[in-house]
């Protein structure tokens, strides 16, 4: 979970500086020159100190900023580790560093510097343009003053007055750069043999003695965290029909009535036609109507022959081709005058003329069906479940309710609640802090409901001094809509490792697998010796496929690696490489010079010149560190191994 806090650095750096330090930015930079406090200090940093009281707030904000902009999906997990704690812990110390140097050196910034990077913020224009209505606007839904926005902008400006020199200034010298492309766009031409240990899996067998060896060496790796058994209940939809009663035939039959039109399939007829389209010229219109009423007595004398007409005669491009077929047309769904004349017809038969919107139509009837009604007792069942679950939502809202007033009501148990709302008290075992455990760690069945209980606000709510001390109920906890779920703790289980007879198979499975490993890689090692010692070997290697550093294809980090290292100056060359799941040999053909889009150049320049950048910030911050002498105390230890509720 560390992972995203990792690759996002320079964000979660900004999201502390800005967002989570509040009293920085409305203090200023002359007020930290002043400050002291009289609790513990952890990092001592020149004549000041980061102290646990300034650390503990910026954890507490630190996460209720992330719970705020996450909501149910914030996982405490992703900044309780040990490095997330140094992380933050070391934010502060580089803060404090860098309003030590400010003071010290008197930055300033200007009125007029200050009114510009204001201007520039994004979120404080309308079309690229400053709007001073937004600005005013903004700040009053903040609750701030324009005097506290625009002294904590000053201050701000003037800490990165200290650093922003260095890291602008610095420049990718040209021949590293040179290098770093060579480097990346070097090309070799392989193919590779793997040794897979699935193959040799089924071959591998194991002792008791190699079982508990294993056991008794692997320990720790074994040992699983803290974690609670608990007893739960579970409200969503499911339950709250159960707890409707079955509804009577009278009242069924009532909402029969009442939704009788939702039961009753309009008739319908499947329709041809013959169209002829009206012109702009009145004076022709009998014309064309004389021409219709013609149309229509040769079709009433010979039905069978309408479809040659309409082919033949309509003016309608869509149907006519199709013999004027028009399709099935629903009663309610056509203009009134036409719907009227056309159901008016019996099946098979061909109508007069009737004038549209659209010209002259002659139609005829090739099939109908009635208005079907649907009985009461045919859709009984249906309106039955309709009627359950139109309840069970009115009564799902109740329980939750209920349900809410019981659980803080008796503190101590479910048992009252769940007697109250006819729920069942449900248990599992496993939920740690960071995670719901396995049911293979364990040596149990999988929980029921594994993905409701590995919710971080399950496991929060467990994790707290009332909920494990007291074992007291861990409150009531919306997982969705319709999905209400109240925990408690029965036992807290400290970390341990497990039993062997518990993890017996598991046990074996791994040592069967790390033996096949072994084999592959054994296997492949003697097949690379006789390679380069030139024996004739019988291996299929694959198709040919050139790769770089920056086109590894397939190619894992360390295979990549392996073969841009050979020594090409004998060809051709081999390497073996150890892989997760057994060995690979690479065969190296060739190598060249790569080409590289010229826009794809300029992006790995630019991504290398943020790296140097990093880099050259890092460097000038350890520097800054030491000329104020920073030093992490003993007391520092404690509070990153304490944890925050």
């Amino acid at each position: 979970m560390f992972n995203f806090i990792r690759k996002h650095q320079r964000l979660m750096l900004l999201v502390i500086l800005v967002l989570i330090l509040p009293s920085f930015v409305l203090l200023g930079v002359s007020g930290y020159s002043s400050y002291t406090s009289g609790d513990e200090e952890l990092v001592t940093v020149g004549d000041q100190a980061v102290t646990a009281q300034e650390y503990d707030m910026a954890r507490r904000n630190q996460l209720n900023m992330l719970q705020r902009s996450m909501g149910g999906a914030f996982d405490p997990a992703l900044v309780e580790t040990p490095a997330a704690k140094q992380q933050l812990l070391d934010s502060l110390v580089d803060r404090r560093v860098l309003i030590d140097v400010a003071t010290k050196d008197r930055f300033s910034v200007s009125d007029m510097a200050l009114r510009q990077a204001i201007a520039s913020n994004p979120e404080l224009q309308e079309n690229g343009v400053f709007s001073p209505q937004l600005y005013t606007m903004l700040l009053a839904q903040q609750g701030m003053s324009l005097q506290d926005f625009e002294q904590s902008q000053r201050a701000e400006l003037a800490l990165s007055r200290v650093i922003a020199p260095v890291v602008q200034t610095a420049t990718l010298p040209d021949f590293v750069l040179g290098e770093l492309e060579e480097i990346l766009l070097e090309t070799r031409l392989i193919q590779t043999y793997d040794f897979a240990a699935q193959e040799v899996l089924a071959q591998q067998t194991v002792t008791e003695e190699e079982v508990q060896a294993w056991y008794d060496n692997n320990q720790e790796a074994l040992r699983l965290p803290d974690y609670v058994n608990v007893d739960y209940l579970l409200l969503n939809e499911e339950a709250a029909v159960k707890s409707v009663p079955a509804v009577n035939d009278e009242d069924l039959e009532a909402y029969y009535e009442q939704n009788k039109a939702r039961f009753i399939t309009p008739a319908r007829i499947h329709l041809s036609h013959i169209l002829l389209q009206l012109s702009k010229n009145d004076s022709e219109h009998q014309a064309v109507q004389q021409e219709a009423k013609a149309l229509a007595s040769q079709a009433q004398s010979n039905p069978g022959a309408f479809a040659e007409l309409a082919q033949e005669h309509s003016q309608d491009r869509g149907s006519a081709s199709n013999g004027g077929e028009l399709g099935w047309i629903t009663h309610g769904n056509w203009p009134i005058a036409l719907q009227n004349a056309v159901f008016a017809l019996k099946e098979g038969q061909v109508s007069d003329v009737i004038e549209g919107p659209d010209g002259y139509h002659i139609f005829k009837v090739n099939a109908y069906e009635p208005e079907q009604s649907q009985s009461f007792e045919s859709v009984k069942a249906e309106i039955a479940d309709e009627v359950r679950q139109q309840l069970a939502a009115e009564k799902f809202a109740e329980m939750a309710t209920q349900l809410t007033q019981l659980v803080y009501e008796s503190p101590e148990s479910l048992d009252a609640a769940a007697d109250a709302l006819g729920l069942p008290v449900l248990t599992a075992q496993g939920v740690a802090r960071d995670r719901m455990l396995a049911a293979e760690e364990l040596g149990i069945a999988p929980s029921e409901h594994f993905a409701l209980l590995e919710d971080p606000r399950v496991r929060r709510a467990l994790f707290t001094t009332q909920s494990l001390q007291d074992q007291h109920n861990a409150g009531v906890i919306e997982i969705s809509s319709d999905t209400i779920l109240t925990v408690r703790v029965n036992e807290f289980v400290p970390a341990h490792a497990p039993a062997l007879e518990q993890l017996y198979d598991q046990v074996v499975q791994v040592l069967q697998e790390e033996k096949a490993v072994a084999a592959a890689r054994a296997a492949g090692q003697e097949q690379l010796e006789l390679l380069q010692s030139g024996e004739p070997v019988n291996l299929a290697f694959s198709t040919e496929q050139y790769v770089s550093r920056i086109d590894p294809g397939s190619m894992s980090t360390g295979s990549l690696e392996a073969l841009m290292a050979v020594d090409t100056a004998q060809l051709p060359a081999y390497v073996g490489v150890d892989l997760p799941n057994g060995y690979q040999l690479i065969k190296v053909l060739g190598q060249e010079e790569g080409e590289i889009d010229p826009r794809l150049v300029t992006a790995i320049q630019g991504q290398l010149q943020q790296i140097w950048s990093d880099a050259q910030e890092q460097i000038f911050m350890k520097a800054l560190r030491e000329q104020l002498h920073v030093k992490q105390l003993p007391a520092a230890e404690a509070a990153l191994a304490a944890d925050i509720e």
